[in-house]
């Protein structure tokens, strides 16, 4: 799984990260998509790879300007049981 972390620039409250979650879903097929405008970033959790020119595109189309697109892999963490003894 991809994870795209996206500087952007002129999020201002929730409802700023609201349009930028709807236009990343209407554009793109994502798993997750969080956004957070204290740290002026959003993250996209996607299968597959996401055109980075196509995303400023639908990000600008939202009235915002895409500063930074970093990719990794993304992988669930696995989370492990223990027994009591």
């Amino acid at each position: 799984m991809n994870k795209l972390t996206v500087k952007i620039d002129g999020m201002m409250c929730g409802m700023c990260e609201a349009h930028i979650n709807d236009a990343i879903r209407r554009t793109f097929a994502v798993k997750k998509v969080t956004s957070s405008h204290k740290k002026g970033e959003t993250v996209i959790l996607s299968e597959n790879d996401i055109d980075e020119t196509a995303l400023r595109a639908a990000v600008a189309d939202a009235g915002y300007e895409v500063k930074a697109v970093s990719k990794t892999v993304f992988e669930k963490r696995k989370f492990k049981m223990f027994k009591s003894e």
